[in-house]
């Protein structure tokens, strides 16, 4: 199974994109695994919310190839402990799933035609975090669900 991150605009903060850089290259020893970066839409403040979600999904689903599963990080979805994440994904390997993606959507969230094309949405906390935080929060759990899937000390319960 592959993985990728989609993410729309640049991490700013320098030590966020190091922290990010440090999960990006833990992950890659369990799993092929790829962070996609989507460029902010240009002259956005000029456009209506509708319209900049519009215009983010059709550069996150033009980022997709078939066969993907479209997994969105939603305040809207379900939410899962760490052990629990870490049995979904070990679920989806043993189901034969060749590729999921993950996407982490600009301010507004998600166009109507990118929810149509998700499996499912999972809700990392019902706190709000700055869509950089979330990058770094969301591969963390990704990194920690392997760990926990090969018995690792990183996890404790």
């Amino acid at each position: 199974m592959k993985i990728r991150f989609i993410v729309v605009g640049k991490t700013e903060a320098g030590y966020l994109r190091e922290a990010v850089s440090v999960y990006e290259n833990r992950l890659k020893y369990y799993i092929p695994f790829e962070t996609v970066y989507i460029p902010d839409v240009k002259n956005s403040g000029k456009l209506s919310e509708a319209q900049l979600k519009s215009k983010e999904g059709k550069n996150i689903l033009a980022q997709l190839n078939s066969g993907d599963e479209l997994v969105l990080l939603d305040e809207k979805g379900g939410a899962f402990s760490s052990s629990e994440f870490s049995l979904l994904i070990s679920k989806k390997i043993n189901a034969g799933t060749k590729s999921i993606v993950f996407v982490a959507g600009g301010a507004y969230g998600f166009s109507d035609e990118v929810y149509a094309k998700a499996s499912s949405l999972i809700s990392l906390s019902r706190m709000t975090f700055t869509h950089q935080m979330v990058r770094l929060i969301f591969i963390e759990q990704l990194y920690r669900a392997f760990t926990i899937m090969k018995g690792e000390a990183y996890h404790h319960e």
